[in-house]
């Protein structure tokens, strides 16, 4: 049973309107009616030019093996961007979904074949019309609609991980895995990686992994930002109230979909720690901005702010920021302040 999907809102089709067509980017989402279609342009006079740099690398690079090494070659390739031709197979390769496929034949059309979970069913189904409303591939009048592949991928990994079952934004994960492989099972399997390897206890009942991780940040914040650590402990503000949706989501829908799918490419290949670069980034760089809050609700006010403009527009240069701005961020010192974290969450 094969799970692909025809490319349908990748290309305009000669019968479509071109002012439709401009509308809606190489992924389907629409753009916003303010849309800056001249800086745009000339942003993608550029960015095409590296894409094409870029991809021609990747294929002599890859020269039609499917497997990926980790080194310092492959590496700064990730980093520099994985062209759209070649996510998925480096996605599936870097983060291992790849070779549990391989060793699992059938098993997530097995997933969907026995009596569903009515709860499960229930709580998926009401978030269905909520995921990427602004995108034309989701929408009931869409052929294929991916809505239905969204519904089974999330469906079978309720059943597969009966510890998480389904909690809100693992919606905008899996429709995002979707939109780039238009692979059910694939899409599966990178999620598999991504809730149970990459980032455990994320979406579990507790969700301690991602407090954690909110925690880890705050402590990170205050070394490296000293500014902004003072102005939210000064008006005792929680890193949740701020970037919980940054991490739940992964970036998706808050970040410009080119730039978050770039810093998905490194967190498939490098692991976590890339959003802690992305968050530092962002407040590194505006934390003038931010340090000029008065009260609770501008500082949150900021936090929105800052996710948008030419800043993070721009993946290319964004994506050299998060591995500058922040300076050094060993894993050793994430693993250190996770433990501290976690101790200080249980024991609360």
């Amino acid at each position: 049973m094969e799970n692909h999907f025809n490319d349908q809102s990748m290309e305009c089709s000669a019968s479509s309107d071109s002012n439709d067509c401009q509308r809606v980017d190489q992924y389907g989402f629409e753009r916003a009616e303010d849309f800056n279609y001249e800086s745009y342009e000339d942003f993608m006079s550029k960015h095409l030019a590296v894409v094409t740099r870029r991809s021609k690398k990747w294929s002599k690079l890859l020269q039609g093996t499917v497997n990926v090494e980790k080194n310092i070659k492959v590496k700064r390739y990730v980093r520099k961007g994985v062209p759209c031709e070649h996510r998925t197979q480096i996605w599936m390769a870097a983060s291992g979904a790849q070779d549990q496929l391989d060793r699992n034949p059938g098993y997530y059309h097995s997933l969907l074949k026995p009596e569903h979970d009515p709860k499960i069913e229930e709580v998926i189904r009401a978030d269905m019309h909520r995921t990427f409303p602004d995108n034309i591939q989701f929408r009931a009048t869409s052929q294929p609609c991916l809505q239905k592949a969204l519904f089974n991928v999330l469906l079978a990994y309720g059943h597969h991980n009966k510890d998480v079952g389904y909690c809100q934004g693992m919606n905008f994960i899996a429709g995002y895995l979707l939109v780039i492989t238009k692979d059910e099972e694939k899409s599966f399997w990178l999620m598999n990686a991504l809730l149970g390897k990459i980032l455990p206890d994320y979406y579990t009942p507790t969700m301690l992994g991602l407090q954690m991780d909110q925690e880890v940040l705050g402590e990170l914040v205050r070394m490296k930002v000293p500014a902004v650590w003072q102005v939210m402990n000064r008006h005792d503000v929680m890193w949740t109230l701020v970037v919980s949706r940054w991490f739940i989501c992964l970036y998706v829908d808050i970040l410009p979909v080119e730039t978050v799918l770039r810093i998905w490419d490194c967190l498939f290949y490098e692991g976590s720690k890339i959003l802690f670069r992305v968050a530092l980034t962002l407040i590194r760089h505006h934390q003038n901005l931010i340090s000029q809050a008065q009260s609770l609700p501008e500082i949150c006010e900021c936090f929105k702010q800052i996710t948008h403009g030419e800043y993070v527009e721009d993946c290319h240069t964004f994506m050299q920021k998060i591995f500058m701005e922040p300076g050094g961020l060993s894993t050793a010192t994430i693993t250190k302040l996770r433990k501290m974290c976690r101790n200080h969450i249980t024991s609360a």
